[in-house]
This record gives C-alpha cells, structure tokens and sequence, in this order.
C-alpha cells in the first residue's frame, strides 16, 4: 500500500474540516489584538524550524532525518490545536486565528525554508525539492479545501456545522489510522532510528514549549493567551509534512516522513501532560 494515497485524503479532509471552522474575522484579530498573533507567528514560523536545525546539528543527524526534522518544525498544526487550547482554557479565538493564519503563511514559507535546507544538507544524500511542484501541491491540498470550508461554512452555516461535527470525531481517528499505516511499513526504519529522534524530537517539543512561553511573557500576555502560544508553538501537523516528504511529486521519500510520526507521538504525550498540569492546578 502507497501511504501517499492515505495520506492526501486525510490531509484534504483536515484542511477542508479547518476550513469549517474559520471565519473571516478569524483572520483580521491582528488587527485588535497584535501582540498575541505576533508572538505565535514568530514562534511557529521563525522559532521552531530554527531550533530543529540547530538541535538536528546538534545531534548529529543524518541528512536525510535532518531534512525531515526540519519539515516537522516549518508545519504548524491545524485544527487539533483548537481542542487543545479549549481543554487546557486557553484563548480558543486566539488558537483559531492562529491556525488561520499559520496554515496561509506556511503555504509559501515552508517550500522557502524546506530550499534552503535541502540545498544545504540535501547534496549528501541526493535530496533536492522542486518548488514549484510543492507549491502547487501545497494550494490543491491546503488553500483550496480551506476556502471550500470558509465559503460553505459563509453560504450554509448549519451544514457546516453539522460536516464540522462529524470531520472533527473523524480527524483524531484518522492521523492515528495513518500513522499506524507508516509505522507498519516502515517499521524497521523508525526502530533503528528512534532512539536518535526520539530524543531530538523530545528536546525540540520541550524547548518549542519553552521558547512559547518565554515569547509569552516578554510581550506580556495574558493566562490564557500564554497557554495557547505554548500549545501552537509545541503542536505541528505531520498530516502536512507526511504529505511533503511522501508525495511523488516533492521529496517521494517516505524516511524523510520519519521524524514527523515520531513527533506526533511525542507531541502528543507532552502536551497531554501539559494540560494534565494545568487542569490539576
């Protein structure tokens, strides 16, 4: 089975559910509240894909995985983030409008950053990316589904919101479905690497987590608003960097989609626990 075929589905279906629950106003919040926006744009779009390459270089991964634990970093998770910023009373508005933004901007910064990276590491192991090609897999997989979303959820508010209902019990289930597909097929290869990632990918979540905050607090922002820049600078959509490093027409490696399982495993148990802290207190 080519996981490609699961995973662009899957990939369409979230952006198309994400699509359901934005709004247009979701967009225009950096206007009343720039702050807030601002410090998750730079902690997701600038931040994190800066940590994976010096934490990569770190500890010494092979190009190839430094590739893909990059791609990883330059992928901003999509709507799971809204649940978790509702779970542990973060801003949800705010998570939203994150999530609206982040999935536009990385539709043109992820083949920027994903160019140079492959330029600089990709010649070792004969890895080059045709941007054109991810751009353009990028606005048939990403944009289009989203303002399908956006223009049904506008023109029929109550279907949108019964879709929504279902896609979203869907979504979760899904990623676990395609997850377990790639783990299946590449099973031998994320074992003999996980120790390696495992840990890298450990002390990139736990330092995203960290920068997240510390953002946070130097632009003085309120509880809930710090709870959701941590959560969106810690949580990424591996749906999104699956797709890239599998699809034919991008990277068509399936080991570059390696360090992206292993960091939705490990996102997950980290910020379950997060919110597991927060509701004790």
């Amino acid at each position: 089975m080519n996981t490609i075929w699961i995973v662009l589905p899957i990939l369409t279906l979230l952006m198309f559910e994400l699509g359901l629950n934005l709004k247009i106003e979701d967009f225009k919040l950096f206007k009343t509240r720039p702050k807030p926006v601002l410090a998750g744009l730079i902690g997701q779009i600038i931040i994190l894909p800066l940590l994976a390459w010096f934490i990569g270089k770190a500890f010494g991964l092979e190009p190839i995985f430094l590739i893909g634990f990059v791609l990883i970093a330059c992928c901003p998770g999509g709507s799971s983030s809204n649940v978790f910023s509702m779970l542990a009373k973060g801003d949800v508005a705010l998570s939203v409008s994150l999530t609206a933004c982040s999935s536009i901007i990385t539709l043109v910064t992820v083949p920027l950053i994903m160019q140079w990276v492959t330029s600089a590491a990709g010649n070792a192991v004969m890895v080059h990316l045709p941007v054109g090609k991810l751009l353009m897999q990028n606005l048939v997989l990403m944009f289009l589904p989203i303002v399908v979303g956006i223009i049904v959820k506008k023109r029929c508010s109550k279907a949108a919101d019964a879709m929504h209902r279902v896609l979203s019990r869907i979504a979760f289930p899904a990623l676990i479905f395609l997850a377990g597909v790639f783990f299946f097929q590449n099973r031998e290869a994320i074992i003999d690497s996980f120790a390696q990632l495992g840990l890298s990918v450990t002390v990139l979540i736990l330092l995203a987590i960290g920068s997240g905050a510390l953002l946070s607090r130097v632009m003085m922002l309120s509880v809930q608003e710090r709870r959701t820049i941590v959560i969106e600078v810690g949580m990424q959509n591996a749906a999104q960097a699956i797709a890239i490093a599998s699809s034919p027409l991008v990277f068509n490696n399936d080991v570059i989609a390696i360090p992206a399982i292993i960091y939705a495993l490990m996102m997950n148990v980290v910020l379950i626990t997060y919110v597991a802290i927060i509701k004790n207190r």
